[in-house]
């Protein structure tokens, strides 16, 4: 077997324009990086927030692990998808009661088995347990099956998902941030062999303020009312990360981001 696996991970998924830049970008990436797993953060794919059944089924077609974060809840199918559905996670820190899983364990066709990881950060969100000790509950399960672990990160605090990438490194193999659906700058390996980037960015719309139509946002912050929010539509653009893991000792080798646009900004 190779000695070494690749994890490509696409950012919050925006509605349908997210989806369809999905459909334009996702398979020259895999056709350049040729990854063993594609994951992708799926909690905002229907209409801009939550999941369906349909477009959960449809994402899965595309990818191999869907993670999401607090919005899986906003559309009463969601919790549906978790139950049904073992590729759809939800953070691991929400309360046990709760339907679907916080982690699962992908099987490469090389026979790789990858651990994937998802935790919601607590500044400015839910108040939920904590990430950190949750993270170390899950590893003791999933280390037992692999060494190498992705962990997916929704949060909204950049201090407290690079304290998370601290926390672990050298014992899991990556850690991408989610949920502010900006591409972040610093991707790098920790010094005990962890990949690290703040935020994986987004699939959507490219003129938008975090996916979503600028007015509707602009609105939002001049009038502090309630706003029925819309993904933005066209030119498309798509975030995603890349790392190779060495596969016998889980840990990472290199890592890249990518941006994507549709066409030529005018």
């Amino acid at each position: 077997m190779p000695a070494d696996v690749g994890v490509l991970f696409v950012g919050d998924i925006i509605g349908r324009p997210g989806r369809q830049a999905v459909e334009m970008f996702l398979p020259r990436l895999i056709s350049q990086y040729k990854p063993s797993v594609v994951i992708g953060n799926g909690e905002n794919a229907a209409g801009g927030i939550g999941i369906t059944r349909d477009i959960c089924r449809e994402m899965l077609e595309t990818f191999d692990l869907l993670t999401s974060g607090n919005h899986v809840w906003d559309k009463k199918e969601g919790a549906e998808c978790l139950t049904k559905e073992p590729r759809l996670i939800r953070p691991a820190n929400y309360p046990e009661e709760n339907p679907g899983q916080g982690t699962a364990v992908l099987i490469t066709r090389d026979g790789f088995k990858i651990g994937v990881m998802n935790l919601q950060g607590r500044v400015f969100m839910e108040a939920l347990a904590c990430p950190f000790r949750t993270a170390d509950a899950c590893l003791k399960r999933l280390k037992k099956q692999t060494n190498i672990v992705i962990v997916d990160v929704h949060a909204e605090a950049t201090s407290e998902k690079q304290a998370l990438g601290w926390y672990l490194d050298g014992r899991v193999s990556a850690v991408f941030g989610t949920h502010t659906h900006v591409l972040t700058a610093d991707a790098r390996i920790l010094p005990k062999g962890t990949a690290y980037l703040t935020d994986a960015g987004m699939a959507g719309g490219y003129r938008s303020v975090i996916g979503i139509k600028t007015d509707q946002s602009i609105d939002r912050f001049l009038t502090s009312r309630p706003q029925r929010f819309e993904p933005a539509k066209g030119p498309l653009s798509l975030s995603a990360v890349f790392v190779e893991i060495d596969g016998k000792t889980g840990r990472a080798l290199s890592i890249s981001t990518e941006m994507m646009l549709e066409k030529a900004l005018e």
